[in-house]
């Protein structure tokens, strides 16, 4: 089985043609994703063939469990199609096939490598049975709202963008803030029917915010790019960003856009970095 492994931002995948192989995916994902006696990645991501677009993208985290949606994936999966022949190197934008629906992708080429992408995102969702969340069913939008976890009270902001986020706007450095204890506190959460993502950010100005995340299904990630969206989607929502931003990640920064009305959608710009190809077996 061939792959190759490929990194948005240090947020890392290994990237297979699924087509005509018959494999139990979720524990292949498991097996690959270990960093000491696999290839090592945050997860699996598959390229099938598409009814409806250019090609389909299947993303497996590194627990087994399937996700609707990866940011950085995305990026890298559009140069993997390109590479294994799913489309044509000019082809702009790429539609793909996700389980949150199609998004368009458009490769930024320099010197004939792949070195970026722009991604539509689709619309930022905020109603809380739709991220979902069971937190108060009367609240339209989750803004601010107290949760209080362990010894400690986060004030959190909720999004979906294709798959579920909690976002807490803190003052102490995301660089000392103990998310290895909070993270799958939060994660698994009773307000959080199907799991959750949750990003810590501190907001350097209108524009710039630093964050750390934590993945539901991976733990701590270098960089999300779902996550940066709904920081950013979240931040406008409270007044305290601008409409574009620059997200840093452990991983490297990752441009966000959105106007702040609900049809408007998200555009995401990162890079894209292949790191090696190989055989499983």
């Amino acid at each position: 089985m061939n792959f190759t492994k490929m990194h948005g931002a240090a947020n890392d995948y290994v990237f297979i043609d699924g087509r005509d192989i018959n494999e139990d995916w979720n524990q292949l994902a498991i097996k690959i994703s270990d960093r000491n006696r696999g290839i090592g990645s945050d997860g699996l991501i598959l390229a099938l063939n598409s009814n409806d677009s250019d090609v389909k993208m299947r993303m497996f985290n590194a627990d087994g469990s399937e996700g609707d949606m990866c940011g950085n994936g995305i990026r890298c999966f559009a140069a993997f199609a390109i590479k294994t022949g799913f489309v044509e190197k000019d082809k702009n934008p790429i539609l793909i096939e996700t389980k949150s629906g199609i998004k368009p992708v458009t490769p930024i080429i320099k010197e004939n490598v792949i070195s970026g992408a722009k991604v539509n995102m689709g619309k930022p969702i905020f109603k809380p049975e739709l991220i979902p969340t069971k937190i108060d069913s009367k609240l339209t939008k989750i803004i601010d709202y107290p949760l209080f976890v362990a010894d400690k009270q986060f004030n959190i902001n909720c999004v979906s963008m294709g798959n579920p986020h909690a976002v807490s706007f803190i003052s102490e450095p995301v660089d000392s803030f103990d998310l290895v204890k909070y993270g799958p506190l939060i994660e698994n959460h009773r307000f959080f029917p199907n799991r959750i993502n949750f990003e810590i950010v501190n907001i350097v100005n209108r524009s710039y915010v630093k964050t750390r995340v934590w993945e539901r299904g991976s733990g701590i990630t270098m960089a999300c790019g779902t996550g940066a969206c709904a920081i950013v989607c979240a931040g406008i929502n409270a007044g305290i960003l601008d409409n574009r931003v620059e997200v840093e990640l452990p991983g490297g920064i990752l441009n966000i856009e959105w106007g702040g009305d609900s049809d408007d959608d998200v555009i995401m710009t990162g890079p894209v970095t292949e790191v090696f190809e190989g055989t499983w077996s």
